[in-house]
């Protein structure tokens, strides 16, 4: 079987072909923390242009991905994905609850407190913002990169947003069926997420 993790990021799966903008040791410089076996496999594809013929990859998975991409680029690779599918082909992705964030953001507390800094323990120490951390209860911290990504990297930066009603016509216009949505957590208790799971129709 053909199974490919678009956008693995930290979240390389054995088993899976990975494909990351970054290899293997960039992943492991980026999150020290974590412990990546050896065997994990990442490609640098293209992922508008991916290396497989029509209707010859089993299942696609691209969490925390799809919201990366321009508005340009969002349709190219969803076709990229549905052409490379077989019919019967498991597609599951996630991105973050737009409309699950807007309502959180304009229930928060505006209550700016310090510019971003881009330290290097940032991420861990969640000092993005200064001393606020993950706490949703306040507009100018963490809450801002669900809208717009981390900004710590390259390809850290959010370009689009996804709510359940926008998922569904998506994945019905490209040909998929038992499209099933899924609400979560990022991390089990940061930013509201959507799941989106659905199989490539077969005729």
């Amino acid at each position: 079987m053909i199974k490919l993790n678009i956008g693995c990021g930290g979240q390389p799966l054995s088993g899976y072909t990975n494909v990351d903008q970054d290899d293997l040791q960039a992943i492991r410089r980026r999150y020290p923390d974590r412990v990546f076996a050896d065997d994990i496999e990442i490609k640098n594809f293209d992922v508008f242009n991916l290396p497989y013929p029509d209707m010859s990859v089993d299942e696609i998975k691209a969490d925390a991905f799809l919201e990366h991409l321009s508005f340009e680029q969002e349709p190219l690779f969803l076709y990229e994905l549905t052409r490379v599918l077989k019919p019967g082909g498991l597609f599951e992705c996630s991105v973050p609850d737009f409309e699950a964030i807007c309502q959180i953001w304009l229930a928060a507390k505006d209550d700016w407190q310090g510019f971003y800094s881009q330290v290097t323990t940032g991420v861990a120490r969640s000092e993005w913002f200064g001393s606020v951390g993950y706490d949703f209860r306040q507009r100018w911290g963490y809450l801002m990169t669900s809208f717009y990504g981390t900004q710590n990297g390259d390809g850290q930066f959010h370009k689009n947003g996804y709510s359940q009603g926008k998922l569904e016509k998506m994945m019905r216009h490209l040909g998929f069926e038992d499209i099933r949505i899924e609400r979560f957590t990022w991390k089990g208790n940061r930013d509201p997420m959507l799941r989106c799971i659905a199989r490539k129709r077969v005729s």
